[in-house]
């Protein structure tokens, strides 16, 4: 599959042409079918975006966001995910939107995964959105070199849903969409920043495993292109 760049000269740049773009692909798709989905990435990069985002003028009580991956932490952890998306997207007049946490008070996190699958199932497929993020690593969702089921996660024959990850690399365990639940988002992006990223995105679209760099997943096999939102 072919990845499309999109550069923009600087961070703020980017959040706003990136919250353009998603707004109105939410837009459309709740036009059309009178709802609309995204998936969204943690980290310290989407913040920006996610303030542009949450000003955008859409009926965002037809909009369900979701997370690509969280970690098995409360969400008053200040490691969550969904912290970081309350505080940063779920304001402004994105608050009437519907948000569909990872995290369960389950017993474990394989349990909360079973929880989060049989509540995704209901969303409908595949996303509207999907903003994918990359560590410096080559990893994306909770895709970790190393990680305990990432032969599972990204394979097209496990089916969407929620699984779990542990890796050295990643902290707390983690839920994750799988490979096939992300793959053909009608928009999917990839969203990093920053000069050092640009080169581990060089890397991983050069030849090596998928293994080694997972996000090599994505930018191979995904069915939908990916469009690269990029800046300094």
């Amino acid at each position: 599959m072919s990845a499309r760049l999109h550069e923009f000269k600087d961070g703020a740049a980017l959040a706003e042409g990136l919250a353009d773009r998603v707004a109105a692909v939410l837009a459309d798709a709740v036009a059309t079918r009178g709802k609309a989905t995204i998936a969204v990435s943690g980290g310290s990069t989407p913040k920006a975006f996610f303030k542009a985002l949450s000003a955008r003028d859409i009926d965002w009580s037809k909009v369900t966001v979701t997370l690509v991956d969280e970690r098995f932490v409360p969400a008053d952890n200040p490691r969550s995910n969904h912290l970081l998306v309350a505080e940063n997207l779920l304001q402004d007049k994105a608050k009437a939107a519907n948000f569909l946490p990872l995290y369960r008070d389950a017993g474990s996190a394989e349990e909360a995964a079973k929880l989060v699958s049989e509540d995704t199932g209901a969303l409908g497929h595949p996303f509207d959105v999907a903003v994918l993020g990359m560590g410096t690593d080559g990893h994306t969702a909770s895709f970790f070199p190393g990680g305990s089921k990432l032969a599972e996660a990204i394979s097209a024959q496990t089916p969407r849903g929620v699984i779990t990850m542990e890796a050295e690399g990643a902290g707390e365990p983690r839920l994750t969409f799988t490979f096939a639940s992300l793959q053909d988002a009608r928009l999917l992006v990839l969203h990093i920043e920053g000069q050092g990223k640009k080169d581990v995105l060089a890397a991983a679209e050069s030849d090596g495993p998928e293994e080694d760099m997972p996000i090599r997943a994505i930018l191979r096999r995904a069915q939908t292109p990916v469009d690269i939102y990029w800046a300094p």
